[in-house]
């Protein structure tokens, strides 16, 4: 869940209306050529590009453990922490501390992942010093003061009153319960109604000493700043940060086998299905094989196989996606869709039937090498300003994948054979699809077997 919704970024329309313009522009192309490995005198590592189009500087930054952490009792402890740790810190009570972000038009957001603790600050190269001061006063010395506290639980509640009636939010969760059961993916990252009124202000601050370390720290930044200047703003804004995180051993799982349906009644205009299956790890040397033939499938959009036969040829859907997740201990591929409830039976079947026609079948040679072509041109789109640069950079050091991983992506994608697709396609979806059906019963009730109804 991101929990930047509950920042409050009110800085001067002219001032952000400018910064939206500046963020328009495309980071020069060989910027991705010159990532830098730093490493500060107080020992903080970083993957840093310098990048002077602009006047900006982004970074993004984690730390190992996430919504993995929550206690199994209370999950959406991290997520409550993300809310929290921008509403005042050190000295400055929750306005005082956004009267100084909005001053400066500084936007600091904090999230709760499966995995990781992540936080995004962005600011103008001028602000620098007050923007990472701020960081580190939110990270170092959080108040959770009572009334702030109550506005954020108050503001999950409500988030989470609202899933109830989602069709997709409830698609989803039921979707990881089904893969994950009793595991820390099986848990609503955000909460639940019951557990979130428990969460305690002991909670927040125990989860903030376990996580929030230097030894899982990873950062990325990108801007108008030199190497100088920004070892010292992180060695003065993740220095005085506890050397060894105590986090929870997390298991390594599988995700359930498919065939498995199961049916969530609502009373709602249209039905959401959801689906998915074991995937494919982010160090699986299958993973490239599977990321292309994915797109194939489904996470091509308006090209793929069951946008195709979905919504084209039968008019079923309006969308139809499918993607892969990966976590640190398992991996999904995860499918989405929505449409009327008299349609939802076929709209089922004929994704079950396109999925294992992919298995059995693979794709052909002109669909592998069109989708070829569109991952290695789509690259550079996905990382053309400085925050989505250093939003990618921060992932691959998550993922593990080198420092280098920018220039050789495109001749990993080449690698990948016809023959490699087509062994994935059965790997991934030869067993079939647990689904999870959302909407009215008479009609959703008609694609999942009695004996299989939640």
């Amino acid at each position: 869940m991101t929990m930047s919704r509950f920042g409050a970024w009110r800085a001067a329309v002219a001032l952000m209306a400018g910064l939206a313009l500046m963020l328009l522009q495309p980071t020069p192309s060989h910027a991705t050529t010159r990532i830098q490995h730093l490493k500060t005198p107080g020992g903080i590592e970083a993957w840093f590009v310098q990048d002077n189009t602009v006047p900006l500087i982004a970074m993004q930054y984690a730390f190992g453990g996430g919504a993995d952490q929550d206690p199994a009792d209370k999950p959406g402890v991290g997520t409550m922490v993300a809310g929290l740790l921008d509403e005042g810190a050190g000295e400055l009570d929750s306005k005082t501390f956004h009267e100084r972000l909005d001053r400066r038009a500084i936007e600091l957001s904090f999230n709760s992942t499966r995995d990781y603790f992540r936080g995004s600050l962005r600011m103008l190269k001028e602000n620098s010093t007050e923007a990472f001061g701020l960081l580190q006063l939110a990270l170092t010395a959080p108040r959770f003061d009572t009334e702030d506290v109550e506005r954020i639980r108050s503001q999950v509640m409500s988030g989470l009153r609202r899933q109830t009636t989602d069709p997709n939010s409830l698609a989803s969760i039921k979707l990881l319960e089904a893969e994950f059961g009793n595991h820390p993916y099986g848990r609503p990252a955000v909460g639940t109604l019951t557990s979130v009124p428990t969460i305690t202000v002991g909670d927040l601050r125990d989860y903030t000493r376990r996580v929030l370390a230097k030894d899982t720290l990873k950062i990325a930044v990108v801007g108008d700043i030199d190497a100088a200047t920004l070892s010292k703003l992180l060695d003065d804004t993740f220095g005085g940060l506890p050397a060894k995180s105590d986090l929870t051993p997390v298991p390594e799982v599988t995700a359930a086998q498919p065939p498995q349906h199961f049916f969530v009644p609502l009373d709602v205009p249209q039905t959401v299905v959801a689906y998915g299956g074991p995937g494919v790890k982010r160090d699986d040397p299958d993973f490239m094989a599977a990321y292309v033939v994915n797109h194939i499938l489904g996470g091509g959009s308006l090209t793929s196989r069951l946008y195709h036969e979905v919504r084209e040829k039968r008019g079923l859907v309006y969308s139809v996606y499918q993607y892969l997740a990966w976590m640190a201990h398992s991996s999904l591929f995860i499918g989405t869709t929505a449409t009327r409830a008299d349609r939802a039976t076929q709209t089922v079947d004929t994704i079950d039937k396109e999925v294992r026609r992919m298995a059995e079948d693979g794709p052909t040679q002109q669909e592998l090498d069109e989708a070829k072509s569109y991952l290695k041109g789509s690259q550079m789109l996905a990382l053309d300003t400085s925050s989505k640069l250093a939003s990618g950079l921060l992932q691959y050091q998550l993922d593990n994948l080198g420092i280098d991983y920018i220039e050789k992506r495109n001749a990993l994608v080449d690698a990948v054979t016809l023959d490699d697709a087509k062994r994935v396609a059965k790997r991934l979806w030869g067993h079939g699809l647990v689904t999870v059906v959302v909407g009215r019963a008479p009609q959703a009730a008609a694609v999942t077997p009695p004996s299989k109804l939640d």
